[in-house]
């Protein structure tokens, strides 16, 4: 990226085929059941979050059935948090007894999830905080929970970042080195833009980002590795927003993943409301493909272990559109041919895909497109669409259609297919 290595050397040719993966944000968050931040949000201290801790025991998990879930939305990979700012593990890590096998649950949870995923044929990548809550040597500051105890951070004032990064490469040395081959590192995240006065944001210096990243490249060659260290990365990675085109650093695309939420949350949250329509997900789906993106879509298991039955109404209804359309999202990416309005236009070499967001009355007119598609069809049962060429010099009367220049009119049913998002695949001529 531009304030980091110019050539990248993360293997994303797997990546961008892909397109689709699953987030999971899990961990004793899911107890109270309020935001993954809400440590920090409610200002909640160390001995009063320790119930958490104190009764973390999700006796329903069974990871072979996340991974099938993931699998039947259409996923071709996940990212699970490792740990999330408040410090907790979900593995049984040599140097913290912050971690699931101290709980009451008392085993390890990420290398069974690995197998389970890996089983399903789903490539494996682990989020890892950069930020530490409960650490005893991260500084306290403008996010920290005990931000407003004045009396806390003057007892406090002496914490060393320099030996918590020691704490940080160590764990990240710990899953590089004991859940065979990974496939992405996803650090979150830099903040050394914030100043509050009496304290400032974390940043590469203090996480040693350069240092970081060589251990991270020497230990799993290929991997890919996010851009949130503060020196670049293998891909940009938005989050909960959608771009308004591809991403570009110094005017050139770059490979990159938008992050996004069913709801308003990430970790689990039993009272939020805003859930997306699988309908909107899967236009977010489209959108994202159809500028060259992935889309990472988290889901926040509940505290006994099970995905929330909003999110598996959403994955499936996800998968049932992919189990037809797939091919216009793996392997597909940007089109250099412009969309009508209210669609989405993705590419596979001579196969372009017309997403149809809003379903029109008869016709769909395609500029630039006349004389260069050989057939076109439905793609969710392969019946044929008919296609056109209108005289351009021919005039509308009555029941006669107008000339378009250089447009391709396809004849559509009066009614829309029974799927959430219609395609027209069009075969283009060599």
């Amino acid at each position: 990226m531009s304030n980091g290595p110019k050539n990248p050397v993360g293997d994303t040719s797997w990546f961008v085929r892909d397109r689709f993966g699953l987030f999971i944000h899990w961990g004793i968050y899911a107890l109270p059941a309020r935001h993954e931040w809400v440590k920090s949000q409610e200002k909640i201290r160390d001995e009063d979050y320790q119930k958490y801790f104190d009764h973390f025991c999700p006796d329903l998990y069974d990871p072979r059935v996340w991974a099938q879930e993931a699998k039947n939305a259409g996923m071709k990979y996940f990212v699970v948090t490792s740990k999330h700012h408040d410090g907790f593990c979900l593995w049984d890590s040599a140097l913290t007894d912050y971690k699931a096998t101290k709980t009451p649950w008392g085993k390890d949870l990420l290398h069974p999830m690995t197998e389970a995923f890996r089983a399903e044929g789903l490539k494996v990548g682990f989020y890892h905080s950069l930020i530490d809550w409960h650490h005893p040597e991260f500084p306290v500051d403008g996010l920290h929970p005990m931000r407003d105890d004045e009396a806390f951070r003057e007892a406090q004032k002496n914490r060393d970042i320099r030996k918590y990064a020691g704490y940080l490469h160590g764990q990240a040395r710990e899953l590089l080195t004991q859940f065979g081959k990974l496939d992405i590192m996803w650090f979150d995240y830099s903040y050394s833009d914030r100043d509050w006065g009496w304290a400032k944001g974390k940043g590469k210096a203090d996480w040693q980002s350069e240092k970081l990243l060589t251990m991270v490249r020497d230990l799993q060659p290929g991997i890919i590795v996010n851009d949130r260290l503060e020196i670049g990365g293998d891909i940009k990675t938005p989050e909960q927003y959608q771009p308004k085109s591809g991403l570009t650093v110094d005017g050139k695309p770059v490979v990159w993943e938008a992050c996004q939420t069913l709801s308003g949350s990430w970790g689990y949250h039993r009272d939020e409301s805003s859930w997306k329509s699988t309908e909107m997900l899967i236009r977010m789906l489209i959108d994202t493909v159809s500028k060259d993106g992935n889309l990472l879509l988290n889901v926040g298991p509940n505290a006994r272990g099970e995905m929330d039955s909003r999110a598996l109404e959403r994955l499936r209804g996800m998968g049932a559109w992919m189990r037809l359309h797939s091919r216009s999202i793996y392997g597909c990416g940007a089109s250099d041919f412009t969309p009508p309005p209210d669609c989405r236009f993705t590419q596979n070499g001579n196969r372009l895909y017309l997403h149809l967001f809003a379903w029109p009355f008869k016709h769909v007119h395609l500029e630039g497109l006349a004389g260069q598609v050989e057939y076109a069809q439905l793609l969710n049962d392969a019946s044929e669409v008919k296609t056109s060429v209108v005289d351009p010099h021919q005039q509308a009367q009555n029941t006669t259609m107008g000339g378009q220049a250089g447009t391709l009119t396809l004849e559509l049913p009066i009614l829309k297919p029974a799927v959430a998002v219609p395609v027209i695949e069009l075969f283009l001529k060599a």
